[in-house]
């Protein structure tokens, strides 16, 4: 298993993420947008994800060339992304936004199938395979706090093309033979779709998702209104994925531990709780602290077990469709609407009201897993 190649594009792109997400809406505010159209911009990032990944899943399970989507996803995507130095009017970011992200977010589903190919029967290591994405975020967001003060928030664009090359380069020295075809799988997808379990974790993956909106469309804003530096506000970021990195090393005893309903279920119960200390209590670093931990729950083993869902639902050749769908529906709808209504209610009513929005979404998310979801999805009939 090419452990540290795998390991490189994950550093790369979610380096890339740690530059874009908590930077990116301060750099469309520098440019005069108001909240409403900062919100709109970052929907449209998420919202390609509802198309893209499916297309091009449906593709890398036809022809199996996982990794020959992600490098021309990686390099199409990094071409486009150069159109924001021609013009910063919104129409004009509209359209390269688009372009960019119907072709970035192809990247990372099909990535993620190849990896769980590499490991075959040893799932129980993508979380240390995973968790240099993590790594790479926390380099990002924490070394480019104080680097983008004030008037430098203007090289953000320039960083993030470059980090965008990394994530091309890395993806060049992964081996196609990771993503050859898979076996075939006797379950039709139309009727695997109509599973309960599999309709109640899609569900609750995109509740979750949608609670997550105003963190990663307005949470550097919301903070910098409050008073907090730019530095201040990198390293909250940067503790809220070290706080993953740690859960991520530790998932493979957590796993056999609690089991993945248990696991999913609290990690969405944490999430409404981090919502709401956000919300009520902004003013106060050590309690906005303790939030940011939380975030080794509300994405850590959020994630690492609706991915470990994900892989067992989705078998044989669904393998590239689930993760897809999983990206698209969660990710992809989700992230697209929390970053649609928070807009609207920052402007409307209040920043505070986003995050008690986010905190009901986290709970009807909690509601339909603990109703549809199984321990363990591999123990139910197919």
């Amino acid at each position: 298993m090419p452990y540290w190649r795998l390991s490189g594009f994950y550093f790369f792109y979610f380096a890339s993420l740690g530059a874009l997400i908590p930077y990116w809406s301060l750099y469309l505010r520098s440019l005069g947008f108001n909240a409403t159209d900062i919100g709109n911009l970052m929907a449209i990032l998420m919202a390609t994800k509802i198309i893209s990944p499916n297309i091009w899943g449906w593709v890398a399970d036809h022809t199996g060339r996982r990794m020959a989507i992600v490098r021309t996803g990686c390099l199409i995507s990094m071409l486009a992304f150069t159109g924001v130095f021609f013009s910063d009017s919104f129409i004009w970011l509209v359209l390269v936004i688009v372009v960019f992200s119907f072709f970035w977010n192809a990247t990372l589903p099909q990535f993620e199938a190849s990896t769980f190919i590499h490991l075959g029967d040893q799932t129980h290591r993508y979380s240390s395979i995973r968790l240099w994405g993590s790594i790479g975020f926390i380099v990002a967001v924490w070394g480019l706090g104080s680097l983008l003060e004030g008037q430098a928030i203007s090289r953000l664009p320039m960083i993030l093309l470059l980090l965008f090359a990394g994530i091309w380069l890395s993806s060049l020295i992964v081996p196609e033979e990771a993503a050859g075809h898979l076996s075939l799988d006797h379950e039709p997808l139309r009727r695997l779709l109509s599973r309960p379990e599999v309709v109640g974790l899609l569900v609750a993956c995109f509740l979750m998702q949608a609670s997550h909106g105003p963190y990663y469309t307005f949470y550097s804003i919301y903070l910098q209104d409050y008073g907090y530096s730019l530095s201040a506000i990198g390293g909250l970021w940067a503790l809220g994925v070290a706080a993953e990195v740690g859960i991520f090393l530790l998932m493979s005893r957590l796993l056999p531990l609690f089991g993945l309903r248990q696991l999913l279920l609290g990690s969405l119960l944490l999430a409404a709780l981090r919502w709401l200390i956000i919300a009520l209590y902004p003013e106060s670093m050590g309690l906005i602290v303790f939030a940011q931990v939380l975030h080794a729950a509300s994405f850590g083993i959020y994630h690492a077990a609706a991915i470990h869902y994900i892989h067992n639902f989705f078998t044989g050749r669904h393998q590239g469709k689930g993760q897809a769908l999983y990206s698209s529906l969660s990710f992809g709808v989700g992230g697209a609407l929390g970053s649609f209504y928070s807009g609207y209610l920052f402007e409307g009513f209040g920043a505070r009201s986003m995050f008690l929005a986010a905190m009901l979404l986290a709970l009807a998310g909690f509601l339909v897993a603990w109703r549809y979801l199984p321990g363990d999805p591999r123990n139910n009939p197919t």
